[in-house]
């Protein structure tokens, strides 16, 4: 089976899906500048060489139970990344996250516009029925992004991330393809606003 693939287009920016030979590039974009505040609202704790990139990039771009897309800035540079993994066929369910690396990017709707882009990748091209994902209570721009696509909240793991200010709650929320169906029904209305 092929694996699908998708591309969507937004004043100059590119989200599409990765692509086999672009490993290196991956790596030197994303990962040799790291960002504290980047690594801090995405839980991320460990440093990846540039082995461990490449691998992780070769073995994603190939697999057929997930979808992995890059976001390319006007001037060509890889900024960010959307992620559907843990694909469930027979549940027809997946896990989805989303980071904007640069924070030259940040608070341009970008992330909003990665979301809805994906949403209905998921939902229309592949044919899921839940998309679930977890963010931190210390990322409210995150939550906001997702809370306009209408993800719920469905639960709250309570002090279950360690940070330096004490304990954060991690947050479930999901989306049911019913509800995004729901949501576009007003078309005009929905672009509007997630543009």
């Amino acid at each position: 089976m092929t694996k699908k693939t998708a591309c969507w287009q937004r004043d100059g920016f590119t989200l599409r899906s990765f692509r086999k030979s672009e490993a290196e590039k991956y790596y030197q974009d994303c990962f040799t500048k790291t960002c504290e505040e980047v690594d801090y609202l995405t839980g991320t704790t460990q440093t990846f060489s540039r082995d461990d990139i490449i691998r992780y990039h070769n073995r994603v771009v190939s697999s057929s139970e997930r979808f992995d897309f890059i976001l390319v800035a006007p001037d060509g540079r890889f900024i960010g990344e959307a992620v559907v993994n843990e694909v469930d066929t027979l549940d027809q369910s997946a896990n989805f996250r989303i980071v904007i690396f640069d924070k030259a990017y940040w608070n341009q709707g970008l992330g909003s516009w990665m979301t809805t882009s994906v949403c209905d990748f998921v939902f229309g091209t592949v044919g899921l029925h839940r998309l679930e994902l977890e963010v931190y209570s210390f990322n409210p721009r995150a939550q906001a992004a997702y809370e306009k696509a209408v993800f719920k909240l469905e639960g709250r793991k309570r002090e279950s991330i360690k940070t330096k200010n004490g304990y954060a709650d991690t947050l479930i929320m999901a989306l049911l393809d019913k509800e995004w169906k729901a949501l576009k029904s007003n078309k005009k209305a929905f672009y509007e606003e997630v543009s």
